[in-house]
């Protein structure tokens, strides 16, 4: 397995992971070809130094996983940084063999790597099993999460 960039040409492959899942489906726009305003996002995440969009490859190169990393600079705690993951999407063919560990080892080491005190991560309500797989990663659930939809 390999974790690398993601590239431009993952694009398509990359939101029909993140739309494969009910939660996905409701707010996402997969279609061929596929809407402007997704490589639009790619573009500034790859500009963006605080970004890291990766996708995790198989023994034969195929794209099977992705996620995205970002590092977040802020005053509290001395002047800290944290470490946020989102949207980690394991390819269905691959769930249950060790890729999503695989890719939050990998994102873990990054954040220590870059001097990150904490990761963090969000995950809905409605996925029972996500959270009890970062429970067994070591995530605690410490907040109380909160959004304004615009």
């Amino acid at each position: 397995m390999i974790i690398r960039t993601a590239q431009r040409k993952d694009v398509p492959l990359l939101v029909q992971m993140i739309a494969n899942d009910p939660l996905g489906k409701l707010r996402e726009d997969f279609q061929e070809p596929l809407p402007t305003r997704y490589y639009d996002a790619f573009e500034k995440i790859n500009a963006d130094p605080n970004q890291e969009l990766v996708v995790l490859e198989d023994k034969v190169g195929s794209v099977i996983g992705t996620l995205q990393l970002s590092f977040l600079q802020y005053l509290t705690y001395q002047g800290g940084i944290r470490a946020q993951i989102e949207a980690v999407r394991v390819h269905e063919a691959y769930r249950g063999q060790g890729m999503g560990q695989f890719l939050f080892e990998w994102a873990i080491e990054k954040a220590t790597s870059r001097g990150a005190h904490v990761v963090q991560l969000t995950t809905d309500k409605k996925r029972p099993e996500a959270l009890d797989f970062y429970e067994k990663l070591g995530f605690k659930a410490s907040h109380e999460g909160m959004k304004l939809h615009l």
